[in-house]
């Protein structure tokens, strides 16, 4: 990218100044740089007076040429001026200027078009992480309180299991994308009626838009391994939504897919010799073609918990959940040398090679749904707090990296993080109730690693550690440890009487790691402050719970410090300046195409 961003600048900087001289910018009043009269030289006849809405674009390009250095142009295009592209302007600029006089060095100007087209398809590449929102919670938060936590975690994008009237309408005026569904249930009915079809785009996102900023529609969710029997009408449902997209002129606004499990795809390690279960080939092809056809995008659910989980120990957990691996032991492809860091890429990649084998080379993954739980019953020992915060933090810096997959590196992978809340009511296991990042308080279930990434977590937990009882230690030694500790050690205990917030659960463990965390913090984590007689152990996993906030605890999940720039690292989970978040759309690439119109405009008219 430098080695780019040097030759883009000299070779702009050699353009312009054959076409430009600089002389006449210099000891001129800065007043003069923002006049929107046009300014003569010798080498330069007068231009017709430009309306003001290209005064602005003028005037950078004039400073951009004033203070013309590498460092400057570097600055520049990583900052969005404006917080957004201003592509538009400079092609209109280009047209207003066509129309007005045709002049000689017109291959200049396709050079310069050139490089637009390119920066549209590099911010087209760049990858953000949402949530998904489910809603069986027996006290779901209401749509405001949804996007209040929204809003107060900058997140930036979410996936909806339906079209809900009341939630597209709190998500209105909030910039938000929105990636609404049409429910399995609702599935046979759009794909047996156009009508029907139209009559749901008219209710559910006509009506929205675009004050609700709908970017997407899934169309069922995991249909044919879900609800197999109405995988024949899935095909007629996509193409009938898109139709009405079409009538409404939303078909490039809004694109339409359809979540798919991975468990479609067989034999999928090494990723090189995956396909699709053969089975349903008479939908899949179809499918694949529709989505190529409308530039959309496969959606796939990628859960390598459950991948995990069902190898029976030949899949390890730090391979499952990002953890850096020495090279002997990455998984290799044999066929292709490619190495595998993570089971994530595997099953990416494996979709990609299923989808070649079918001849579809060019589509485009978003993967819908990815997580892990953070707690379990007996039989699911490595859904815990700790392993959840690991896989959740590391796929953000993942995807976030733009680092692509090892098929195809640097072609951007966006996920949907499962979930937004712990959804209690949802049937099976307790796992099943557990991979929300937030519950329904909105108190984070544990807080997120997300540093050494240039953008900054509010709660930036690099630096925080806690104390916690020691997994499994003797119930006697916690009580008088937890004893000595309330008592000489001289912590307040208070928050875990009777009523207090810190109560619940009344066990020896949770309070022992309260009273444990509260004097390891009060003693400012010195060595030696959290042994507790070999009952205690240092984790950078935040103990709080529920309305419980211990010592040290910044009691916020996730949350971006809006100031910092992109600062990309093999640990980056930062997006471009001016949209710090931790569920965003990274736009750094955007802010290349602002600042290339300006130059197009300066190299043009001034």
């Amino acid at each position: 990218m430098l080695v780019v961003t040097i030759q883009l600048h000299l070779n702009l900087h050699r353009l312009i100044s054959d076409t430009l001289p600089l002389d006449h910018l210099h000891h001129k009043p800065l007043s003069l740089l923002f006049t929107t009269k046009p300014i003569s030289s010798s080498h330069h006849k007068p231009q017709k007076q430009l309306p003001f809405l290209f005064s602005l674009p003028f005037t950078l390009g004039h400073l951009f040429l004033k203070f013309s250095t590498f460092w400057f142009s570097w600055i520049l295009f990583q900052i969005s001026v404006l917080g957004f592209s201003l592509r538009f302007f400079a092609l209109l600029g280009l047209v207003v200027w066509w129309v007005m006089e045709v002049r000689k060095d017109s291959m200049a100007v396709l050079l310069l078009l050139l490089l637009l087209a390119v920066s549209s398809v590099s911010a087209a590449d760049d990858a953000f992480v949402g949530v998904n929102l489910g809603t069986d919670l027996s006290d779901m938060p209401s749509p405001t309180e949804v996007v209040a936590l929204l809003k107060a975690q900058n997140i930036r994008h979410i996936r909806l299991y339906d079209a809900d009237r009341a939630m597209l309408l709190a998500l209105a005026n909030t910039g938000i994308q929105v990636t609404v569904s049409v429910p399995n249930d609702q599935l046979l009915g759009i794909g047996q009626s156009n009508a029907t079809a139209a009559n749901w785009i008219t209710r559910n996102v006509i009506a929205h838009v675009p004050a609700t900023n709908i970017t997407a529609i899934a169309v069922g969710s995991e249909v044919l391994t879900a609800l197999p029997n109405a995988a024949p009408v899935l095909v007629s449902a996509l193409k009938f939504i898109h139709s009405a997209l079409v009538a409404s002129n939303l078909d490039r606004q809004i694109k339409v897919s359809t979540p798919h499990s991975s468990s479609i795809i067989l034999d999928s390690f090494p990723p090189s010799q995956a396909f699709f279960n053969r089975s349903w080939d008479k939908v899949m092809v179809p499918v694949l073609n529709f989505l190529q056809s409308t530039d959309s995008y496969f959606m796939l659910n990628v859960y390598p918990y459950y991948d995990y989980m069902q190898s029976n120990g030949v899949i390890p957990l730090d391979y499952a959940l990002f953890r850096p691996l020495p090279p002997n032991k990455e998984a290799v492809d044999a066929n292709t040398l490619l190495h595998y860091t993570n089971v994530f890429d595997a099953i990416v990649d494996a979709a990609y090679f299923a989808m070649s084998y079918l001849n579809i080379t060019n589509l485009p993954i978003v993967v819908t749904e990815s997580g892990w739980p953070s707690k379990g019953d007996s039989a699911e020992p490595d859904a815990t707090l700790d392993n959840a915060n690991t896989y959740n933090s590391n796929l953000i810096k993942h995807v976030l990296n733009n680092t692509g997959t090892p098929k195809h590196p640097g072609i951007a992978v966006s996920t949907y993080i499962y979930e937004l809340y712990n959804e209690d009511l949802r049937p099976g296991s307790v796992s099943e109730k557990n991979w929300g990042l937030f519950d329904a308080n909105g108190l984070p279930v544990y807080t997120l690693h997300l540093t050494g990434a240039g953008t900054v977590l509010a709660n930036d937990t690099t630096n925080q550690t806690f104390c916690v009882a020691k997994e499994g230690a003797d119930k006697k030694m916690l009580q008088a440890a937890l004893d000595w500790a309330c008592g000489p050690g001289k912590v307040d205990c208070s928050p875990m009487l009777q009523g207090k917030p810190c109560y619940e659960p009344d066990n020896v463990v949770t309070h022992a790691t309260y009273a444990f965390n509260a004097y390891f913090q009060k003693m400012a984590k010195s060595p030696g402050t959290c042994d507790f007689k070999g009952v205690a152990t240092i984790t950078t996993t935040d103990p709080s719970h529920g309305s419980c906030i211990v010592p040290g605890s910044a009691g916020r999940n996730g949350t971006f410090d809006n100031s910092t720039s992109l600062a990309p690292s093999s640990n980056s989970t930062t997006a471009s300046s001016g949209c710090s978040s931790l569920f965003f759309h990274s736009s750094g690439s955007f802010a290349s195409s602002a600042i290339i119109g300006f130059l197009v405009l300066s190299a043009v008219f001034l």
